[in-house]
């Protein structure tokens, strides 16, 4: 778990990420239940609110709010006011950083930790694999072989993804950094490259590239900035610095005429600009970072646009550039016309507080109006996720209820009634037939049983695909990203299958999932099997993860014509034999 950012004005956010860090701690150290809950629901409370926190601070108004009492009012106070809590820094001093780490390994939660901790002594995620290598938690209550091999393999998946980075969480830094650095007289020209550019849904590092008469001085104003953690080198060209976020961020200044150059280079990626070589050597020229030369000749290019079309292609978009069949298509002229965001007209997959999100139907509803949607469709857990309060078709028809008394009010935006049921062991959809038939649309997604062989667990999605009442599977393989790998299931079956059903397969938006994996996009347009944009949304802010949405959908090659949202809210209703 990464620790939060304290700054000298913190948003609600970075508030309720540190009031959800104390509450761990606390349960680290064996502190009362009450008060570890207090803290979590304080964390949920601040994650809710409208109102800015730094207003509610100044007119001490924290206390109205339930769930926020004196004590967690005057943690809150001191954040936002003196850009740190006395309370927070003294649990993390009185605790070993590592227990944090260990934290990230899947199926350790802080009741194992704490006793990793406490009998064992463990105090890293160093020792505790070496201690499982050790056999040492055989016999530690509540652990046994089993979980102790699961440990191992989650230290395995932990060691693999160390050190990246989720998309967002780089690419809001990255936009920081450049909003900071465009201010500078002495830039002319500044872009995101590297694998952020491409819209990867991991990274290491940030990658900018600038264009400067004066490189030296860009670099002086660069590793000065507030963000700044430590330096790790500074030249005349390309400085390195990491943000207090740990990131690493790598600024390469270059001369305007050499800018378009090399940000086709910088942006990558390595196997890409490989294959773009070895086409430019065939054509006579010799291609890097600095231009495309014909012989001691450069060939001016003033864009990356130039540059594509000088070797004999039609411009090839970042999110493309990853070496599979985009040279091809371009020579061709056959590169598709890529989704963007004003393509899409409403959203899928959106929870409310009759399950686990945390707004409301109306204000989920009207967050949906702000950002402009023709339609959402409501899609809450089914009764056999009893963890995430899922309905119980008692609930189904209440909700249902509200939904025709909100579309009778509402004038530009109409709500479908949907439902994400959960896919049993046997492949069947949660409710009988009658309950079923009651939704306009029927998402089946997975959330137990992870552990199924691969042939079994494709088995039970094909069953979901075959049954009538099934619109799309959600997050088709269940993986949570620098979180757990997905379930094991032949992807190419579940195409095949999606294909000959006519049943769609979830782009879940959520940046922790991802999921389809983008890899598998030209497959699905080669199968014509539709996908849908869905943010997964259990809060109103959750909503704009559409947006990262439509970036990973760019980087599966998918146009409007493969996407479900970017129907008008008619073509939706005649798809789902709405009436």
């Amino acid at each position: 778990m990464k620790e939060s950012k304290i700054l000298p004005h913190v948003d609600k956010n970075e508030i309720a990420n540190i009031l959800e860090e104390i509450a761990i701690l606390l349960e680290l150290k064996g502190e009362n239940p009450f008060k570890v809950r207090a803290f979590q629901n304080a964390s949920r409370t601040i994650e809710t609110l409208s109102e800015n926190i730094e207003v509610l601070v100044k007119e001490k108004r924290l206390t109205s709010f339930k769930g926020i009492g004196e004590g967690i009012a005057g943690v809150i106070t001191d954040l936002v006011t003196k850009g740190k809590s006395k309370e927070y820094e003294a649990l993390k001093k009185g605790l070993p950083e590592g227990l944090f780490e260990m934290l990230k390994i899947p199926g350790l939660g802080p009741k194992k930790v704490k006793k990793l901790y406490d009998v064992l002594h463990i105090k890293s995620v160093g020792e505790l694999e070496y201690a499982c290598k050790e056999n040492r938690l055989l016999k530690l209550e509540g652990f046994g072989e089993k979980t102790q091999s699961k440990i191992l393999e989650g230290i395995g998946h932990f060691k693999k993804f160390q050190g990246q980075f989720l998309f967002p969480h780089a690419y809001f830094e990255a936009l920081q950094v450049v909003d900071i650095l465009k201010k500078n007289k002495n830039v002319k020209r500044i872009e995101i490259a590297g694998s952020l550019r491409r819209k990867k849904e991991l990274v290491k590092d940030i990658d900018i590239l600038i264009s400067s008469p004066r490189c030296g001085d860009v670099m002086d104003a660069f590793v000065k900035m507030k963000m700044v953690k430590n330096v790790v080198a500074q030249g005349e060209t390309k400085s390195s610095i990491h943000l207090t976020s740990g990131i690493q961020v790598d600024v390469r200044c270059v001369k305007d005429e050499e800018f378009p150059y090399a940000l086709q280079h910088f942006s990558g990626s390595k196997e890409h600009n490989t294959a773009l070589r070895s086409l430019a050597k065939k054509k006579g020229f010799k291609m890097n970072e600095y231009g495309l030369f014909k012989g001691n000749k450069n060939t001016p290019c003033t864009s990356e646009e130039d540059i594509y079309k000088k070797l004999g292609l039609s411009f090839i978009p970042p999110e493309l550039r990853e070496n599979m069949g985009e040279i091809e298509a371009a020579l061709k002229g056959t590169l598709p016309e890529l989704v963007s965001f004003k393509d899409i007209k409403g959203v899928f997959h959106v929870h409310t507080d009759m399950s686990d999100g945390n707004a409301s139907l109306e204000e989920m509803i009207k967050a949906c109006e702000e950002l402009g949607f023709e339609y959402v469709g409501i899609s809450d857990h089914s009764q056999s996720a009893v963890y995430a309060h899922g309905l119980k078709p008692k609930d189904v028809k209440e909700q249902h209820k509200l939904i025709d008394k909100l579309n009778k009010k509402l004038k530009n935006m109409t709500i479908l009634k949907g439902i994400e049921s959960d896919i049993l062991k046997d492949g069947s959809l949660d409710y009988k037939n009658d309950v079923l038939s009651s939704f306009d649309f029927v998402i089946g997604s997975i959330h137990s049983q992870f552990n199924m062989p691969e042939k079994d667990m494709t088995k039970r999605l094909t069953k979901a695909l075959q049954n009538k009442y099934l619109t799309m599977i959600g997050h088709p393989t269940g993986r949570l990203i620098l979180g757990r790998k997905g379930y094991q299931v032949n992807v190419k079956e579940l195409i095949n299958t999606a294909s000959q059903e006519g049943k769609i397969l979830e782009t879940n938006a959520n940046p922790h999932r991802f999921d389809l994996d983008w890899r598998w996009g030209q497959y699905l347009k080669e199968k014509k099997v539709l996908t849908s944009i869905n943010p997964d949304a259990h809060s109103k802010e959750g909503l704009k993860d559409y947006v990262l949405g439509v970036g990973i959908a760019r980087k599966a090659w998918l146009e409007k014509k493969d996407i479900l949202n970017t129907k008008s809210l008619k073509e939706v209703m005649k798809y789902l034999d709405v009436k």
